[in-house]
């Protein structure tokens, strides 16, 4: 295993409870890709760029277009954020700004147990 991934409270986990089995295993497919391998195509893992290190998993059905956004944190450990189905080209940005807030309270609450 090359990464770990971890949650950030329930968000992705209530996400993952409402997508349908076909969805599951899709989702389940690109985080076993993002955990095993070194170098992940931009297809599954990308950058968004004017972020302070926030990234979004894509994961693409026949249906939908999802995304996941997260975070590293110390080297080889990945946090996964908000999800939603993106229905437009662009990102929205009130998505956006509450990926951030999100890693931001994340830090915080580290902060807080050391």
């Amino acid at each position: 295993m090359k990464r770990k991934i971890l949650f950030y409270n329930n968000y992705f986990l209530d996400f993952y409870s409402q997508q349908d089995d076909k969805t599951k295993e899709k989702i389940d497919f690109v985080l076993d890709l993002i955990r095993n391998i070194e170098r992940v195509p931009s297809k599954f893992l990308k950058y968004l760029e004017g972020t302070d290190g926030l990234f979004e998993i894509r994961v693409i059905t026949s249906q939908k277009s999802i995304r996941i956004f997260c975070f590293f944190d110390e080297g080889k450990l990945i946090i996964l954020l908000n999800c939603f189905v993106k229905k437009t080209n662009k990102t929205p940005k009130k998505e956006i700004e509450q990926g951030m807030k999100l890693k931001e309270d994340y830090y915080k609450e580290k902060m807080k147990r050391k």
